[in-house]
C-alpha cells in the first residue's frame, strides 16, 4: 500500500513518525512524508518519498523560536501565526501528496487532514503524542499558563471539565479562517480541528501507559500503543568523536539538553548547568544544539556536543535535565534514569507533572533556573535512591510496550478493511 505521513512540528513530532514509517517500509509498504522542506534531506536519506508541505519555517529563526516557546503565548502563536493563516497552502500540498495513496496519517496540528480525507475519501489515521493533548477532565492537563493547576487534581472531573470547556471556547474564537476554509471546500464548518477533529477510523495514542492511561472522555476509537522510538541510532546515527570515551571512563555524568526547538532559546541554560555540575562535583554532557555555538565553559569534566542520539547517551547518565518535550521525556523514561525538568510551553509542564507523580522527577521553573537552584534540585534527585529505583521500574514497562509494532499492526488491519 502507499501511505502518506503528514507532519508539522519539531523532531519530537517527527521522530515517532519516522519510527512508524521505517516499520511500515520493512513490511513492504511505500511510505512518503509530507513535511517542511527542512526535513527533506533526512527523510530522503531514510528512503522515504518526500512531498513539500507548507508552511516552511527557518530552523535558525531565533525570534520565532522564542515566540513559539513562550509559556504564556507559545501555543497561541503556533496556531494563529503559522497554522491557521496557512490552511489553504497546506491543503493544496497535502492533496497533491495523497494522490494515488491508500492511507493518510497525520500529526496533531495538520489541521487540513480531515478536509483532505473528506474530499478524497482516503482512509485517515490521527495521532496524539502526549496524554495532555486529549484534555481529559478525568486526567487533567497542566497548562503552561496555569501550572498551579497541577496541585488541584483532587477537584475532580466536573471542575476540570468546566475549565477545559472555557479553554475550548476561547480557542474556538480563533477559528474564523478555518470555518471560511471549510466553507470554500463545501464542507461543514461545524468542525473542531484541535479538540475533537480526530479520525473516525483510528486514532493512535503514541505514548506509554506510565505517562497516561485511557480515560472515559478520550476520542473513540483510540488505541494506546506505547512510545514509538527513533533517534537515528539504528540507521545512520552515530556518536560524535570523544563522547563514547567520556561516558565509559568515569562516573555517570549529568546530561543537559533542550531538545530540538527550545534549544533555540536557551538563554544561559548551558552555562548555568555547567556551573551546577561543578558545584556538585559531577561530570556533565551538554547537548547544545546544531545551530548553537559550543558553550565557553567546557573542560575535561564538562563536555559539549551539538547532537548525539539520546538512546546512546541517556542510559549512561546519572540524571537528565531537559525541557520536557514528549520526545525527550520518552527517551529518559525508557533509559531508567531520573529527570530534572525545566519546562517552557505546550505539553512540557504537563509531562513534567506526570513524571513528578511517578516519583522519577523534579521540576524547576525556567525563570528560577540558576546554577545554585539547579544544583540544589539535582542534589535531591541524586541523593535519594528512590528516584532511580522508580525510574528503573517504569523503564521496564516502557520497554515492554512495543509501541511501533502495535501501531503498525493496527494500521495494517485498517488497510485490510
Amino acid at each position: 500500500m502507499k501511505i502518506v505521513i503528514a507532519v508539522f512540528g519539531s523532531l519530537g513530532d517527527m521522530h515517532p513518525m519516522n519510527a512508524l514509517g521505517l516499520e511500515l517500509k520493512k513490511r513492504g509498504h511505500e511510505v512518503a512524508f509530507a513535511a517542511m522542506d527542512f526535513y527533506r534531506e533526512k527523510l530522503e536519506m531514510l528512503g522515504f518519498g518526500f512531498c513539500s508541505m507548507r508552511p516552511h519555517l527557518d530552523p535558525t529563526n531565533r525570534e520565532l523560536a522564542k515566540r513559539l516557546m513562550d509559556a504564556k503565548s507559545g501555543s497561541e502563536a503556533l496556531l494563529r501565526e503559522l497554522i491557521l493563516p496557512n490552511l489553504r497552502p497546506m491543503y493544496e500540498d497535502l492533496m497533491k501528496a495523497v494522490e494515488g495513496a491508500d492511507l493518510l496519517i497525520s500529526t496533531e496540528v495538520v489541521f487540513v487532514g480531515a478536509s483532505v480525507a473528506e474530499k478524497t475519501g482516503i482512509k485517515w489515521v490521527t495521532t496524539n503524542l502526549a496524554p495532555g493533548t486529549f484534555l481529559s477532565a478525568y486526567d487533567p492537563f497542566v497548562p503552561p499558563t496555569a501550572v498551579w493547576l497541577k496541585h488541584f487534581r483532587f477537584l475532580g472531573s466536573a471542575f476540570h471539565g468546566a475549565m477545559f470547556k472555557i479553554a475550548r471556547k476561547y480557542v474556538e474564537s480563533w477559528y474564523d479562517d478555518y470555518r471560511a476554509f471549510r466553507r470554500e471546500l463545501g464542507l461543514s464548518e461545524n468542525h473542531d480541528p484541535l479538540f475533537s477533529g480526530k479520525s473516525g477510523l483510528l486514532n493512535l495514542a503514541m505514548f506509554s501507559k506510565v505517562l497516561g492511561k485511557p480515560q472515559p472522555d478520550w476520542h473513540s476509537p483510540t488505541l494506546q500503543t506505547g512510545f514509538c522510538f527513533y533517534d537515528g541510532k539504528d540507521d545512520m546515527g552515530k556518536m560524535p568523536a570523544g563522547l563514547t570515551e567520556f561516558l565509559e571512563n568515569g562516573d555517570a555524568p549529568i546530561v543537559f539538553t533542550l531538545g530540538s526547538a527550545a534549544v533555540m532559546d536557551a538563554r544561559d541554560f548551558f552555562e548555568e548547568s555547567a556551573k551546577a555540575a561543578r558545584i556538585l562535583g559531577k561530570r556533565a554532557v551538554l547537548l547544545y544544539g546544531i545551530f548553537n555555538e559550543p558553550p565557553k565553559i567546557l573542560d575535561e569534566n564538562i563536555v559539549g556536543f551539538d547532537y548525539a542520539p539520546y538512546s546512546f547517551v541517556f542510559p549512561k547518565a546519572a540524571c537528565v535535565v531537559h525541557q520536557g518535550g514528549v520526545g525527550t521525556t520518552s527517551q529518559v523514561l525508557r533509559s531508567g534514569v531520573p529527570h530534572l525538568f525545566m519546562p517552557y510551553s505546550h505539553d512540557q509542564p504537563d509531562n513534567a507533572a506526570r513524571c513528578e507523580r511517578l516519583g522519577v522527577a523534579r521540576t524547576i521553573s525556567r525563570d528560577n533556573y540558576t546554577a545554585e537552584t539547579a544544583a540544589r534540585e539535582l542534589g535531591k534527585l541524586l541523593s535519594d535512591e528512590n528516584y532511580k529505583k522508580r525510574a528503573i521500574e517504569n523503564a521496564k514497562i516502557v520497554r515492554s510496550e512495543h509501541g511501533t509494532r502495535t501501531a503498525c499492526d493496527a494500521i495494517e488491519n485498517l488497510l485490510k478493511i
